[in-house]
């Protein structure tokens, strides 16, 4: 199988329409279509069923479009890294993230790209979870970092090796601070800084009881804003590990709450991006981290 037949076929998969992937790939639709039929004769099988107003997979196209997804990028990143094995590259890379200690790793793969190529830029934007996906959609950003399980139904991702705990920033002279775990009963009655995105949303942390009698007396999106509310003891800050460090704070210390969650943490991108060669490269770098665990 040629890989550009492939990349024909994973197009269609895509647009579920063979007169859209003929458009987007600048070929004819007879030429595309008998593409797609000589590779059907080539497996022995069918890979669509073609309906009235679109196409969809057979069992043996989906197996086909996931083998084909991993193919067409270990080609396209084989062949980015001989060409550029010996160039020069600069450009700006364009990464959308939200507050998480899992920027560590970010960091080491920015300085790997930059000990090698130091005229990349790179631009980090920061948000919550849907304004990063606005950005990705609208090709404002080349990447995103989002924390828990999303929908990757229109993305790639890579998993990285960090997790962020859930708990509660307080004083050290708090009445609380003396709990190796807190709950959310705990929490009743208490004066409570919380991040503005759940309220947006009508949603309390998945750690709250619905419908309890909570104080929130003021919201953030930063967690650095809300240590400062915290130090003057307006409050608790519900929020995510390491953020702020207290491990060597007089004032402020840290407690998990009940029940544990640890959120997986991933850098996601659109399927089918087509990347820069600064971008392709920080991808590439960032795979080669993780599959070598050095980060």
């Amino acid at each position: 199988m040629e890989i550009r037949v492939l990349k024909y076929f994973l197009a269609i998969a895509r647009e579920q329409s063979i007169s859209k992937a003929a458009e987007y790939l600048h070929v004819s639709q007879p030429a595309l279509s008998k593409q797609i039929r000589e590779l059907e004769d080539h497996l022995g099988t069918t890979l669509f069923i073609r309906g009235s107003r679109k196409i969809t997979l057979t069992d043996d196209g989906l197996l086909l479009r996931r083998r084909a997804e991993q193919i067409v990028e270990l080609s396209d990143r084989t062949e980015t890294e001989i060409i550029m094995g010996n160039t020069v590259l600069s450009g700006d890379v364009c990464i959308g993230c939200g507050e998480t200690d899992g920027m560590r790793v970010i960091a080491k793969a920015i300085k790997e790209v930059q000990n090698i190529h130091p005229d990349i830029q790179f631009h980090l934007h920061s948000g919550n979870a849907d304004e990063i996906m606005e950005l990705l959609e609208k090709g404002l950003i080349d990447f995103g970092v989002t924390i828990g399980d999303i929908d990757l139904s229109k993305y790639q991702s890579l998993l990285l090796p960090a997790q962020d705990r859930s708990g509660i920033l307080m004083r050290r002279d708090s009445p609380l601070a003396a709990k190796d775990i807190i709950t959310a009963k705990d929490l009743i009655g208490q004066p409570l800084i919380i991040s503005s995105q759940g309220l947006e949303k009508d949603k309390l942390p998945y750690y709250l009881i619905k419908d309890a009698p909570y104080h929130i007396v003021a919201t953030y999106n930063l967690i650095y804003n809300a240590s400062l509310l915290v130090r003057e003891g307006v409050g608790y800050a519900l929020g995510l590990d390491k953020l702020i460090n207290t491990d060597h704070d007089d004032e402020l210390c840290f407690k998990p709450i009940t029940p544990i969650s640890k959120d997986p943490i991933s850098l996601i991108w659109k399927r089918f991006q087509h990347f820069s060669k600064p971008s392709q490269f920080f991808l590439n770098t960032m795979q080669t981290m993780l599959e070598g665990n050095s980060v």
